[in-house]
C-alpha cells in the first residue's frame, strides 16, 4: 500500500538575511534552543521564589552558568564520541564552534552537573541534590524544544520506514537520500514534553521523596527512553558503525545506573512534604 508521506524541507534559517555584526542567519535550531532555555529559566525562578531559595536572587547567573556547562559539555562529547578525537587534535578551538552543529545530550548533562557542582559550592543555601530536583522538573521543556530544532534542521534522522507517519526529509543534513524515515525528533520531543508535565505534577503534589528522587526518576526515564529510541535512529557515530549497540545506547547506560541509584537511595525513606 502506498502512503502520501509528508515531505519536509524547511529552510534552516528563519529569515533570508543575516544578523547584523554576526553576519550569520537566525536558525530555527538556535531559536528553539533559546526558547526552551528561557521557558525553563522562568519556571525555575518561580519555583525558587515559591520555596524561598537563595538561588532565586542570582537566577540569571545560575542559568548562565548551567547554559555554559551544557553547551561546552555537549560540544566536547560530540567531538570526542561522535566526530572522533582527531578533530580536537587538528582543530583545538572546534570545541567553541558550537554554531557548526554537533551537540551531544549526554555531554550536555555532564556539563550541566559539573557547572551545578561549582555553582553550589559558592551558594550553599540549597543542596546539590535539591538543585538537581528543581532542574529535573523543568528540564523536559528545553529537551523537547531542542528536538524540534533538530526536526527543522533535518538532523538526527530516524531509520527508513514504511509506517504511514513516516516523513521524507528533503535535504537531510547528512546528505542522505530523501526517503521516508521515522520522525524520531518528534517522538523524542513529545516524550520530553510529557515527562515535563509528569514532573510538574509530582512537584505540585507536595508529597515528594527525599532530595534526589525527582532527579533519579527523570534521569532514569530519559535515558531508558534514549536507549530504546536508538533502535529507530540512524547511527550518528562513525566509531560504532555496524556495532550491536549505538554510541547513544552505550552512553545512556551510566546515566540509567546513576538514576536507579538515586531512586534506590530514596526507596527506603518515607515520603515527606517539601
Amino acid at each position: 500500500m502506498l502512503f502520501a508521506y509528508l515531505y519536509w524541507d524547511p529552510s534552516p534559517a528563519i529569515f533570508p538575511w543575516n544578523i547584523p555584526i554576526l553576519d550569520r542567519p537566525l536558525l530555527w535550531y538556535g531559536a528553539f534552543f533559546a526558547l526552551g532555555i528561557m521557558l525553563a529559566h522562568q519556571i525555575l525562578l518561580s519555583l525558587f521564589k515559591k520555596e524561598g531559595k537563595g538561588a532565586y536572587h542570582e537566577g540569571d547567573t545560575f542559568t548562565l552558568s548551567l547554559l555554559l556547562g551544557i553547551i561546552l559539555g555537549a560540544r566536547l562529547f560530540d567531538i570526542l564520541f561522535y566526530q572522533g578525537w582527531m578533530v580536537m587534535k587538528m582543530r583545538p578551538l572546534a570545541l567553541l564552534y558550537f554554531w557548526e552543529g554537533g551537540l551531544s545530550s549526554h555531554g550536555g548533562v555532564i556539563g550541566l552537573i559539573t557547572a551545578l557542582i561549582f555553582y553550589q559550592r559558592k551558594h550553599r543555601s540549597v543542596t546539590l541534590l535539591k538543585l538537581l530536583d528543581y532542574l529535573s522538573v523543568v528540564a523536559g521543556l528545553p529537551a523537547a524544544s531542542i528536538r524540534m530544532g533538530n526536526f527543522f534542521n533535518q538532523e538526527i534522522l530516524g531509520k527508513v520506514t514504511t509506517v504511514p507517519w513516516g516523513i521524507i526529509f528533503g535535504h537531510p543534513i547528512d546528505g542522505s537520500s530523501p526517503i521516508p524515515r521515522h520522525p524520531v525528533q518528534l517522538y523524542e520531543s513529545v516524550f520530553y514534553f510529557a515527562l515535563f508535565a509528569v514532573m510538574m505534577t509530582l512537584y505540585h503534589q507536595k508529597k515528594l521523596p527525599r532530595d534526589g528522587a525527582l532527579c533519579g526518576l527523570f534521569v532514569t526515564s530519559v535515558f531508558v527512553f534514549r536507549f530504546l529510541i536508538e533502535y529507530f535512529k540512524e547511527e550518528q557515530s562513525a566509531i560504532f558503525l555496524g556495532s550491536v549497540f549505538t554510541m547513544g545506547q552505550i552512553l545512556s547506560i551510566p546515566f540509567i545506573i546513576g538514576g536507579l541509584i538515586l531512586l534506590k537511595r530514596k526507596s527506603t525513606e518515607k515520603f515527606h512534604s517539601v
